[in-house]
């Protein structure tokens, strides 16, 4: 017989948010699973978390939900405010619905799902990991991307991939503009059998996408400074 976890209710409310985060961090730590009710869209719950444990959120966050995590499984009944899920380093964020700006900055490793849309610069600056989205997301998405990938069921709007070094971006929908040094390759079969694994495991149907990868151009590898044609274009 399989014995759940302990289940621990933190009310959010307009309590002070370190006294909420300190609670979430308590129950995790002692091995329960945690719901956050009255998340009244307030900024910075549930940020640093580390280890394993669930948290549920019911309701929409603000600003900066699951920052700086490194282990939980973390679900967000609702929308997400700017950088959800910055500088994840393992774990998993789902949001339900949509997520503002620059969802999933820095992340290091894990994955973060997006049911909705998201916001201008998702994943900027990602250096590790797997960030999702259903649906489309906005202008400079993988602006500046080290490592990592990020998959865009969607459309993409402008600069895709503005100044990429590594990792990609897969887009199934339309990409209205490439960013500086991109440029857009085909699949290799291993690479396409990873994303639709990734996308069956998190119940996203993957069949019949017209998935086309962004990678870096390569050339800002080894500009030169008097070649403004290539760096000043940012």
């Amino acid at each position: 017989m399989t014995v759940s976890a302990p289940f621990v209710e933190v009310v959010a409310g307009d309590r002070p948010l370190r006294e909420v985060n300190r609670e979430i961090r308590a129950a995790l730590a002692a091995g329960s699973e945690v719901t956050v009710t009255e998340p009244m869209a307030r900024h910075n719950l549930a940020v640093a978390l580390t280890g394993a444990g669930r948290v549920r959120l019911r309701g929409s966050v603000g600003y900066y939900c699951g920052g700086l995590c490194d282990g939980p499984d973390i679900y967000v009944e609702g929308n997400a405010g700017w950088g959800v899920g910055e500088a994840l380093a393992s774990g998993l964020i789902r949001v339900d619905g949509y997520a503002g700006m620059s969802a999933g900055a820095s992340m290091r490793g894990g994955t973060l799902h997006i049911r909705g849309s998201a916001g201008p610069r998702a994943g900027i600056a990602i250096k590790g990991g797997n960030l999702v989205v259903e649906g489309d997301v906005g202008y400079s998405c993988g602006f500046m991307a080290h490592a990592g990938r990020i998959i865009v069921c969607g459309d993409a709007l402008a600069s895709v991939g503005d100044s990429l070094w590594s990792g990609s971006v897969w887009v199934a929908g339309e990409i209205k503009s490439l960013g500086i040094d991109t440029k857009v390759v085909e699949p290799r079969e291993d690479e396409r059998g990873e994303v639709d694994g990734l996308l069956a495991d998190l119940g996203v149907p993957a069949a019949d996408r017209d998935w086309k990868q962004v990678v870096s151009g390569e050339e800002l590898w080894y500009f030169e400074a008097r070649d403004a044609t290539k760096w000043l274009m940012i």
